[in-house]
Order: C-alpha cells, then sequence, then structure tokens
C-alpha cells in the first residue's frame, strides 16, 4: 500500500519471520505499522475451546493492524506469519510524519480501512442470516472485485485453503467443501487440482 522507497525514506526495517512466529499478540500495545513485502499474515484469535477464529489474512503489498495505532489501544488479535515472511516494520511516529507530509498516501490508507470496515459489517450481516454457500461466494467476490481489484471476466483463484475460509467465516471445513462443490455445481466457481477459482 506505501510505496517502498516511502517506506525506506521514512527508516522502515524489513523484517524476516518464520512460519507460526507471532509479530505482535492479542493486547500487546500497538507501536508499529506493518505491511507484507513477502509471504503471508494472518490475525486471529482462540476462543476458550482453542478454536481459532481468523480475522484477515494479508499477503504481499497489504498491511494490517492499523486501527489501535490510531486510537491507542491493545491490539484485538494475534499476528501470525502463515509462511516465511519479509514485513515491512515502520514505528507508529515515522507513520504518522509520513502520513502528514502525503495526504494522497493518508487518503489512501484510510480508503482501504474503510472497505475493511465494509468488509466486516457484510460478513458479519452474513453470519447471523445468509446459507454457507452464500456467505461463502460473497466473500469470493470481496476477495476478488476489492482486494484483488480484478474484472468480472477475469479468473481469480481464491488464495486460501478449505480450512482457512472456515476459519474466517465460522464454519466448519466440511460445510465449506460441500458449499463449494455446491457452487461449482451452480456453475458458480471452478475447481481445478483442489484449487477453487471465482
Amino acid at each position: 500500500m506505501i510505496p517502498i522507497e516511502l517506506l525506506e525514506k521514512f527508516d522502515a526495517q524489513l523484517r524476516n519471520y518464520t512460519k507460526g512466529e507471532l509479530l505482535f499478540a492479542q493486547n500487546d500495545t500497538a507501536r508499529n505499522y506493518y505491511q507484507v513485502h513477502a509471504g503471508a499474515v494472518k490475525m486471529n484469535n482462540f476462543n476458550d475451546d482453542a478454536k481459532e477464529f481468523i480475522q484477515g489474512i494479508f499477503y504481499q503489498g497489504q498491511s494490517f493492524g492499523e486501527p489501535p495505532l490510531f486510537i491507542d489501544i491493545p491490539y484485538p488479535a494475534n499476528a501470525e506469519a502463515m509462511a516465511d515472511s519479509e514485513v515491512w516494520v515502520l514505528p507508529k511516529s515515522a507513520l504518522f510524519n509520513l502520513l502528514e507530509q502525503h495526504p494522497a498516501i493518508h487518503l489512501q490508507l484510510t480508503t482501504q480501512l474503510a472497505k475493511r470496515l465494509y468488509y466486516k459489517a457484510i460478513i458479519a450481516s452474513e453470519i447471523s442470516n445468509q446459507d454457507p454457500a452464500h456467505r461463502i461466494l460473497r466473500y469470493f467476490d470481496y476477495l476478488k472485485y476489492e482486494l484483488a481489484q480484478k474484472d468480472k471476466n477475469e479468473r481469480y483463484q481464491i488464495p486460501h485453503t478449505r480450512q482457512q475460509i472456515a476459519d474466517l467465516l465460522a464454519l466448519r471445513v466440511e460445510t465449506v467443501i460441500r458449499a463449494i462443490k455446491t457452487l461449482e455445481k451452480k456453475g458458480a466457481v471452478t475447481i481445478e487440482k483442489r484449487k477453487v477459482y471465482r
């Protein structure tokens, strides 16, 4: 999201994280801006039964964990490397300095945060009201059109596993598998070599 040359100009560090390593933990004080350079990072929580709930998955060029920086609250979730990853880390004060000097970047960041908030509201509504296939298709459309910025006629590979989709949408993995098969029969998605395309 923030161009690399700007991150370097404001002394961001490119840090390496191994698969499974925490970048920060739930309830940690928010001190840095994070942007994925390579790999993937998930934000997650665990319930009392140790079941994981994935708040979001972030890939190259995407940032995460920003809201607590702006309102001085602890992180509401963990951030964990899903693979060996490289992540730009910029201290909060440097981020605010960058945003003051580059209002276009500030607007871009605000727009991205607004899209995420909108998505969370949609998913909350879907979880309470819609069947699993509809929920999954809505999430796939969010990934394709909002995050990947793909055209309707472009084929888009869903970047998540069935388990990750289940953890993101509060479903059982068996339910996700059945629902995706149903969507395939309806022509809403295609499956090739276990990969799902929208």
